[in-house]
């Protein structure tokens, strides 16, 4: 299972309606420039939403033509039509741009699973296309799951990271491995809800106190959630 990094890429969304409005989502959320091409008589209103909302849509109100490939980086169709959405792929194909068929798994280069967001934490759940529907309830499931403060508490560490590589930059070598230890020391140490409330002048203690002298502060010591 890949991730595949989408900002400022160009998405072609053949379709307007509820499966599509989803897929634009995805897409958006993910940084991606979005072109939707659809005949407005057949958009949700989800889909609509999303192009009056948001300027990185470019629509057009008909139906597919063979231009719309046109420097495509991705498409996506979500029509009725299964001949039409093949011959679509087809073109894809021998262009070599990644597809994704709408319930017509054969045809797909690539699945949409059931995802999680907090934040910088991202999960996904796929089924590989043969049942979304488990794919959501195993989400849910997960989601409950989730430790209190997960995605802050990740974005916090990571925060925390960049300070320390400043502090002790390199790859490689001794004093990178030692940054390594020391940063699973913490996370092994701490609970996700206590790194999730770290300042900015509690991590520069932490670095201060705690890496300088090869030790990792507890959360009381910092006077986390006091």
């Amino acid at each position: 299972m890949i991730a595949w990094q989408l900002r400022d890429k160009r998405v072609l969304v053949v379709g307007g309606g509820d499966v599509a409005s989803g897929r634009i989502g995805h897409v958006l959320a993910a940084g991606a420039e979005v072109t939707v091409v659809s005949p407005r008589a057949g958009l949700h209103p989800a889909t609509k939403q999303h192009i009056d909302a948001s300027d990185r849509i470019t629509y057009h109100d008909r139906t597919f033509v063979a231009a719309d490939l046109d420097g495509a980086d991705m498409v996506l169709t979500a029509i009725d039509d299964v001949a039409v959405s093949r011959a679509i792929a087809a073109q894809c194909r021998a262009l070599r741009i990644p597809v994704n068929v709408a319930d017509d798994p054969p045809c797909c280069d690539f699945y949409f699973g059931s995802q999680i967001r907090q934040g910088p934490l991202q999960i996904m759940i796929s089924t590989n296309g043969r049942g979304p529907k488990l794919a959501n309830i195993i989400r849910r499931r997960i989601e409950e799951s989730l430790p209190r403060g997960a995605g802050e508490a990740i974005e916090k560490v990571g925060r925390l990271r960049e300070k320390l590589k400043e502090r002790a930059p390199g790859v490689g070598g001794d004093v990178s491995r030692r940054r390594m230890r020391w940063m699973v020391d913490l996370c092994t140490a701490w609970e996700m809800d206590e790194l999730a409330l770290l300042s900015e002048e509690q991590m520069e203690r932490m670095l201060d106190e705690g890496w300088e002298k090869d030790s990792v502060l507890s959360p009381e010591a910092l006077g986390v959630g006091s």
